[in-house]
């Protein structure tokens, strides 16, 4: 990920309601989640989330499928690892101990 890339996602995950998306999405798995239980889960109108979500997507952060009349989001686990990647590309002046125990996933 370069820094035009990680500024788009952070910018993307700047908002409340949206960081709240990407956290269910990223508990939900691949599987993810359809729009109505994502905007259920957040406490927002179904409007509201599908104009989040379209920025999260914008941002790279989440995808959409659809599944029969759902639209079903999960999150992009590859931006998100390298969003992650590129904020601790350079840990602690090259001194990587410091920065220990790295976040483990999954």
């Amino acid at each position: 990920m370069d820094e035009r890339q990680a500024l788009i996602a952070l910018g993307a995950m700047s908002q409340e309601t949206r960081l709240k998306i990407v956290r269910l999405l990223v508990k939900a798995g691949p599987e993810g989640m359809a729009a109505g239980s994502i905007a259920e889960a957040a406490g927002v109108s179904a409007s509201n989330v599908s104009f989040h979500l379209k920025e999260l997507e914008r941002g790279g952060l989440v995808a959409a499928r659809r599944d029969a009349r759902s639209i079903v989001y999960s999150a992009e686990f590859q931006a998100l690892s390298g969003l992650i990647r590129f904020l601790m590309e350079d840990c602690c002046a090259g001194n990587p101990a410091i920065c220990q125990p790295a976040p483990a996933c999954c």
